[in-house]
């Protein structure tokens, strides 16, 4: 990684405003911008992004088609005995979203028995398996697929950040609204190689002083709408 010049970042490149293809066609968003920022403080010249997906991330890890996996991956214990994570650098919560003209979805009760949409490998995939009751899943490469499904009436609801998902409804006219209350925050971070200790000092330094010197707040404020992902950070009862 340090001695090629080059860091290989993994992102999905379709989960805007966090990551995706740019106008230029080349990746932009808040991960993307985290991610040069890492490379330039870990001395690494070039960031090369290599697409991926939630469900081939920890395999392209460990296999090593790529140093590190900087796209909204919560920290679980599952994940944690397969890669190692960084310290968090994002917050993010999952949300009900039900199609515009719905009323009867309101809490995560309402969801037994019926369809509900997630992206394929993420934590809201195994949330809605484990807590909704005869729950029917339809899996999607990524939300935006899955939001417009259900915008079409394919699905009783979706299981998406709902920052994300606002985002995705504004950006493509999707006639779709969260519905209640968060189900639960989900803290992320940047995932590498089993036992990389030294990197993970590194990294996490590298975190710490973004959040300290006001950098995630300037990357965060342009991308998220003016959130100060810093001070989300900072709230976090393990900080």
């Amino acid at each position: 990684m340090r001695g090629s010049g080059t860091l290989r970042v993994a992102l999905t490149q379709a989960n805007p405003p966090w990551n995706f293809v740019g106008p230029n066609g080349a990746p932009a968003g808040y991960d993307v911008d985290v991610a040069h920022e890492l490379a330039r403080r870990l001395g690494i010249g070039k960031v090369e992004f290599v697409q991926a997906s939630f469900q081939t991330f920890i395999e392209g890890i460990k296999a090593g088609r790529f140093d590190m996996v900087i796209s909204g991956q919560t920290i679980t214990d599952e994940r944690k005995q397969q890669v190692d994570f960084s310290t968090p650098y994002e917050v993010n919560g999952i949300s009900i979203f039900v199609p515009a003209s719905d009323t009867t979805i309101t809490s995560l009760a309402d969801l037994r028995g019926k369809t509900v949409a997630v992206s394929a490998g993420t934590t809201q995939h195994k949330f809605a398996t484990d807590k909704i009751p005869d729950v029917r899943v339809k899996t999607y490469d990524n939300a935006t697929l899955g939001l417009t499904d259900l915008s079409r009436g394919n699905a009783d609801a979706m299981l998406v950040s709902r920052f994300q998902g606002s985002y995705l409804a504004s950006q493509n006219g999707l006639a779709v609204k969260p519905a209640g209350p968060l189900l639960e925050a989900e803290v992320n971070g940047i995932s590498f190689r089993k036992d990389s200790p030294a990197l993970k000092r590194e990294v996490d330094r590298a975190i710490n002083d973004m959040i300290a010197d006001g950098t995630l707040t300037r990357i965060s404020r342009q991308w998220l709408g003016g959130l100060d992902m810093a001070s989300e950070l900072k709230a976090l009862p393990t900080n």
